[in-house]
């Protein structure tokens, strides 16, 4: 209540909402190991959701494939989801980044359908994917699995960026049992000499998934030495400094205390479209709150976080006709705000809240590129957020009329 508050002061531009952690929870309540959860945590991870969902959280989020988080069981986080059935009318949904999304990415998906189905709670799958070429093929069952399950009666839902390329921290090329304990465990066990040949690897494990390092871009580091690597592919950078690439990385992570992002290319262009022509798959950035210049400015981040809407606008409806307009604005829209349960949001109708986008359709189109991803899009005229505009003729406006969202209000 005390952050909602602050927001509400402070005044800010656009809606603003949230989900609790699932991984936040356990590492609150268990720590950081890889352990189970004695009945005593889960009941009082239980406790903590209710709590949440009386503050007006819109469900419970997962990253499965991020430590705490992982290290818990399908059975644990069913019990954990299923406490928002306690609040009446709180949210009841699961959003999750699956326990993988690659060589075992059907079975993450399984097991994501399984929590839902057994929480009774809505489910919400993130940037669906099949990563490494040998994964491409699995993609169309993927899709058949989300619809058997909305066919047999389930609120269930994807989402997805319109790019073959993901964002996530550097150390995630790492196993689990790597990474084990946080940052500063995982740091030492990079330091290990009695590790390394173990920790390799299962580094190339990821990486041959990916292909090679080519399909590694270092995307954020702090320090002002490693600026330069930014934008850079791993072999690029190794071949600059004469190193092998599993060692330009470790040193790096080590350098930069953990904290390096990368994007990584191992999705199809014809998943890409595949995925985002599906029904039941949302358009979302998976992205972060950037800008041009400032201190949102820093990095090479992934382009997804200034282009993704205005490229599915601009590329895949009006160059490639691979759905109709109507249909992206659906996917933008009221589909995200039913699966939120967000009533008076998502749709043009007498009495909803006017949270409108007004762009040239001849016209738009992202600018962000692999290159230059920091640069924002065309074609987008005016933005109104609870009927004040944000963006006018094209220019930012100093008005803050976004809201604090609460579900239970």
């Amino acid at each position: 209540p005390e952050f909602y508050e602050r927001l509400r002061k402070r005044g800010i531009s656009n809606n603003w909402m949230t989900m609790v952690g699932q991984g936040t929870l356990r590492e609150y309540v268990v720590g950081r190991d890889d352990r189970p959860a004695t009945e005593d945590e889960i009941q009082q991870m239980r406790r903590l959701v209710e709590e949440a969902a009386r503050q007006g959280v819109f469900g419970v989020s997962s990253g499965l494939e991020y430590t705490p988080g992982s290290f818990a069981s399908t059975g644990e986080i069913a019990q954990v989801c299923a406490a928002l059935n306690h609040v009446p009318g709180a949210v009841k949904l699961y959003a999750t980044h699956m326990r993988n999304e690659d060589d075992t990415v059907e079975e993450a998906l399984q097991e994501a359908i399984q929590i839902a189905r057994t929480a009774r709670v809505g489910l919400q799958v993130s940037h669906l994917k099949a990563l490494g070429k040998r994964n491409w093929p699995k993609a169309p069952r993927l899709l058949q699995m989300l619809d058997e399950a909305h066919a047999g009666g389930m609120a269930v839902a994807a989402d997805r960026y319109p790019y073959s390329a993901y964002s996530t921290g550097l150390s995630a090329l790492f196993p689990l049992w790597v990474r084990e304990g946080g940052t500063e465990r995982f740091l030492n066990r990079l330091k290990d000499p009695s590790l390394q040949e173990r920790i390799r690897e299962g580094v190339r494990f990821k990486i041959d998934r990916l292909g090679s390092w080519h399909a590694v871009l270092i995307s954020g580091v702090n320090l002002e030495k490693n600026r330069w690597m930014l934008g850079l592919r791993v072999d690029e950078i190794a071949r600059k400094l004469a190193k092998d690439p599993f060692e330009v990385v470790r040193e790096l992570l080590i350098a930069e205390k953990g904290r390096v992002s990368m994007c990584g290319f191992g999705m199809s262009e014809e998943n890409t479209r595949r995925i985002l022509s599906h029904p039941l798959v949302a358009v979302a950035s998976d992205g972060t709150a950037l800008a041009v210049d400032g201190d949102l400015s820093k990095g090479h981040p992934h382009p997804r976080s200034f282009g993704t809407f205005p490229r599915v606008l601009g590329r895949y409806v009006r160059e490639e006709k691979l759905m109709p307009l109507e249909e992206a604005v659906r996917k933008m829209t009221s589909l995200p705000a039913r699966m939120l349960g967000l009533r008076d949001r998502g749709r043009l109708v007498p009495g909803a809240f006017a949270d409108i986008v007004l762009f040239d359709p001849d016209k738009v189109a992202d600018r962000a590129t692999w290159e230059n991803p920091k640069q924002y899009p065309v074609g987008v005229v005016y933005v109104l957020v609870n009927g004040e505009f944000v963006l006018f003729e094209g220019e930012r406006t100093a008005k803050r009329p976004g809201r604090v969202l609460r579900s239970l209000t």
